[in-house]
């Protein structure tokens, strides 16, 4: 139980009728509100101070509070600094061209405006902090290429092995492998995978769509798809008997996680003449509920002109609202780029374009975005840069490298949900440290 602790009173807070109060006396809400402001390591502390505070972070309407309030409260202190002074960001690139091995980082950015030394002011307001992973995943057998999330502040890592990670909590957890075998006489291709959160079952959910192809000779291009779905409640896989809207081809899983109205989603394309290979192809994006758990295909209309000379990549819109696409060239050094939006979600024909901005010559290609108007981007030299649309800056001192196309990016969300599973008896969730960046690259 408590120990009966004390506090005044505040004129700023609630009127209470004792001029001291007891901590176990404190009102639900105002408690909720103060315990809503620490990080989450700090919050996992609090859990231990009284039985009352132990229920209380443990229920599910703080658990979801905690990751609106403290982050909404963290991004306020940054709305007028903007891209000076940034959100954190959650970042996987492998620095080394001769090496498999994905470094996991925490990169914080913050702007020291009385630093007058302009020379050293770069090296002064961007600080990393390496993920230290468990020494089974510390090879170069063990690597990732996307980061999915934040998604309540978890994120999923495609890669061998598949992840999931609260890097708040220090919580990561490797997936068991699918049962599901190819068929025989057939070859699994490419998976495509999506990842999101289930309300109505409070699960997280991993989609990997199979695209299968018969290895008789003659016959490599009469295949089939397959889709098998993750469960962390259960932690187990499934095969999914949801119908796909076919015919359509996907291009790959996203560089930029675009998880909108609890439904992934993947671009693709569909040819306008079956009968021939070399028709025009017309963009589309498949969708997969993960609540209902059914696909969809929505139609994007004319946002480039040729699939040679544009590249087209799918970015979420309001975070949590509405899907977008950016449309930038391919391969000019000075570029710019187009972002579309779908207003409505539901209704495919209300496809417009919000704004351009450009011409840049920074950026390449785009691997993430923070916020509803900050886009990350790697340039020429294959280093993250970040681009705020709204007043065309452009943030290049960040000073993170990645070969080989690894480079990839998201805002990192404090969250205090779990992985554990109180149901789960073999499922293996280990906490993991984080390491200052120049100590990891020494031991690499």
């Amino acid at each position: 139980m408590c120990q009966p602790q004390t506090f005044k009173c505040n004129s700023d807070l609630p009127r209470i009728s004792a001029e001291k109060v007891s901590i176990e006396h404190l009102p639900e809400d105002l408690l909720s509100n103060i315990l809503s402001r620490l990080q989450a390591k700090e919050l996992q502390k609090c859990k231990f101070v009284c039985k009352s505070w132990f229920n209380l972070i443990k229920d599910p309407h703080f658990v979801t509070n905690y990751y609106v309030v403290y982050n909404n409260n963290h991004r306020f202190h940054h709305h007028f600094q903007k891209i000076q002074d940034n959100d954190d960001l959650f970042v996987i690139r492998r620095p080394f061209s001769s090496s498999n091995k994905t470094f996991i980082s925490l990169l914080s950015c913050s702007n020291n405006n009385n630093n007058k030394n302009n020379t050293n002011k770069n090296k002064e307001h961007v600080t990393s902090k390496v993920l230290n992973p468990p020494s089974e995943y510390n090879s170069d057998h063990k690597y990732w290429n996307e980061i999915m999330g934040p998604c309540n502040g978890i994120y999923f890592l495609e890669g061998k092995p598949n992840l999931m990670m609260n890097p708040s909590l220090g919580q990561f957890k490797a997936l068991p492998e699918s049962h599901f075998a190819t068929p025989f006489g057939a070859n699994s291709i490419t998976d495509y995978t999506g990842f999101g959160f289930d309300p109505k079952s409070n699960d997280y959910k991993v989609v990997v769509i199979k695209d299968l192809w018969i290895r008789e000779p003659g016959e490599e291009h009469l295949g089939w798809w397959r889709a098998e779905l993750y469960s962390l409640n259960s932690n187990s896989w499934r095969k999914l008997d949801a119908v796909l809207p076919l015919p359509f081809e996907i291009w790959g899983s996203s560089r930029v996680y675009t998880f909108v109205n609890n439904c992934c989603h993947w671009l693709g394309y569909v040819q306008d003449d079956d009968d021939d290979e070399f028709g025009e192809r017309k963009d589309v994006v498949l969708s997969f509920d993960m609540v209902n758990e059914a696909f969809r295909k929505i139609k994007v209309p004319r946002v480039r002109d040729s699939w040679e000379e544009s590249s087209l990549t799918l970015a979420p819109r309001d975070e949590s609202a509405r899907i977008g696409l950016v449309v930038y060239p391919a391969r000019e050094k000075e570029k710019h780029y187009d972002v579309w939006v779908l207003k409505d979600y539901w209704n495919e024909d209300s496809w417009v374009k919000v704004y351009s901005v450009g011409p840049l010559q920074v950026i390449s290609t785009l691997v993430g975005v923070c916020g509803r108007d900050q886009f990350l981007w790697k340039d020429n030299n294959e280093e993250l840069v970040m681009c705020e649309a709204e007043s065309g800056k452009v943030k290049e001192d960040l000073r993170v490298f990645g070969k080989n196309d690894s480079l990839r990016g998201a805002r990192y969300m404090e969250s205090i949900v779990s992985l554990h599973r109180r149901n789960e008896f073999s499922c293996q969730c280990v906490s993991i440290d984080w390491v200052p960046d120049h100590l990891a690259n020494n031991t690499s």
